[in-house]
């Protein structure tokens, strides 16, 4: 079968309906001329929020990769094209590295029929490739050959839609959550802000100018396709090396950035006789009965917290602006900061209030391993209500943390040591840890907070309460 009489499908870089605007891919799993089908995954890309894998939603052979490993690529662009009936074309010899194309052919997927990530109901299925000669190289990115001048920009596609909201496309204009935010904190309404961004997303400096008009405007920089910058390799006598900051870090540092600006931090600190607890800890993991639990100090925290919340429910709450209201939550998400090599990560257990203590073991092992991983999905760091972040394990005694954004309250776990502590009249050496509890004072007054505090100090330091307390 000829080229021409092949039909070509493209695939777009996907939005799961969480208001992203771009991904890098990291890994690319096919080549041209690899066969692939319904469902199997054709890369790796890292989001502002985890590293997910994507599935192709059709079969046929692959004839192009549009980007290289390591370009930041924004939602709704091409990213790879397969021919679908029959046999592919040879890939062209001599295709430069590609750049974001001037214009984009309409992608010939059926109508209806959205690429999702993997989780989000497309089924798994095996790998089929071609055998690699021992010369091949990672795959690049390919451009077409021109044939003609380059055609005016195909019309944007219709919106995608997740829950019955639109997350992109004309009737909501592209900006990340950070600038939402912004622009809702400063009366702008996005939709009159001409955006300055690559690809049409509005910046923090878009809405800065429409917050001031009468400061003069500025002409706004023509777009310009470039790959995506990369660390170079120091010389052997640099002094700096610079990093690009995406991806996961970058997301966290906008959202750290407005945590600290936004909520009105509190921070208290208390320190604590773990003693009792560090035992119960090493009589857990002889338990027959409770073989197979993975059951630790950040386990028995976790617990406490969540003892400490139902006695002071006031406490798992969030603030909102728009409608100047308090939503008291009658469930607890608690969230774990995990450290990756992407970044810190929270993801949080649903319902953690619901859980025994074995449910809560096999929940907290399984959200850290996943995030050591790097597979945690979005869905797993949303709806958080609070946190617990273990810097003990670092050899840290506390810190001050920042709230995650749209939580109430985060308590840091110190490094538990042994010290000298009056216990019964005497000077004896015991465990003891130093906890700190940060929560918005919107929410949280000192003596709300002070309670919540002291009944985890209370049941780590006496955990029979448990028993009394739930």
């Amino acid at each position: 079968m000829t080229e021409s009489a092949q039909a070509v499908r493209e695939f777009k870089m996907p939005d799961v309906g969480e208001g992203l605007t771009e991904a890098e891919i990291l890994k690319w799993y096919v080549q041209p001329g690899d066969t692939v089908t319904d469902g199997q995954v054709v890369c790796e890309v890292e989001t502002a929020k985890a590293a997910v894998e994507l599935p192709i939603p059709f079969d046929g052979t692959v004839r192009e990769l549009r980007f290289a490993e390591g370009t930041t690529v924004d939602v709704g662009q091409v990213i790879i094209s397969v021919a679908t009936g029959g046999g592919a074309p040879a890939p062209e010899p001599e295709a430069a590295p590609a750049e974001a194309p001037a214009a984009e052919a309409e992608s010939a997927e059926p109508q209806g029929r959205q690429p999702v990530l993997v989780g989000y109901g497309v089924s798994e299925s095996s790998t089929k490739r071609r055998a690699r000669r021992p010369a091949e190289q990672a795959p690049a990115a390919q451009a077409p050959a021109p044939e003609a001048p380059a055609p005016a920009p195909a019309p944007a596609p219709a919106a995608p839609v997740a829950n019955g909201t639109p997350v992109s496309g004309a009737d909501r204009p592209l900006a990340k959550p950070p600038v939402r935010k912004l622009a809702k904190d400063l009366g702008v309404d996005l939709t009159t802000v001409v955006p300055t961004g690559e690809g049409g997303v509005v910046t923090r400096e878009d809405v800065h100018a429409a917050a001031a008009p009468q400061a003069p405007a500025e002409p706004a920089p023509a777009p310009q396709a470039a790959p995506a910058p990369q660390a170079a390799a120091p010389a052997p006598d640099a002094r700096e090396t610079r990093i690009p900051v995406k991806g996961v870090r970058k997301a966290t540092a906008q959202a750290m950035v407005g945590s600290a600006f936004t909520a009105p931090h509190v921070t208290e600190f208390v320190t604590v006789d773990v003693t009792r607890t560090m035992k119960l800890v090493e009589k857990m993991k002889a338990d027959k009965d409770l073989a197979g639990v993975r059951v630790n100090p950040l386990l028995m925290v976790a617990r406490a917290l969540l003892v400490a919340i139902r006695r002071n429910p006031d406490v798992n709450a969030a603030w909102d602006e728009a409608n100047q209201e308090i939503v008291r939550k009658h469930y607890v998400n608690l969230g774990i900061a995990a450290a990756t090599p992407r970044g810190l990560i929270v993801p949080n257990i649903k319902d953690a209030q619901a859980k025994t203590l074995p449910e809560l073991a096999s929940a907290l092992g399984e959200l850290v391993s996943t995030a050591r991983e790097g597979r945690t999905s979005p869905a797993d760091m949303q709806g958080g209500t609070v946190t617990i972040t273990n810097v003990g394990v670092f050899g840290v005694d506390t810190g001050t943390p920042i709230l995650n954004p749209g939580e109430s309250a985060i308590l840091a776990f110190g490094a538990v040591k042994w010290q000298p502590w009056v216990h019964k009249g005497k000077v004896k050496p015991r465990q003891v840890t130093t906890l700190a509890l940060s929560f918005d004072h919107r929410l949280v007054d000192g003596e709300l907070g002070s309670k919540v505090l002291a009944d985890v100090a209370a049941v780590l330091e006496h955990p029979k309460r448990l028993l009394t307390w739930t």
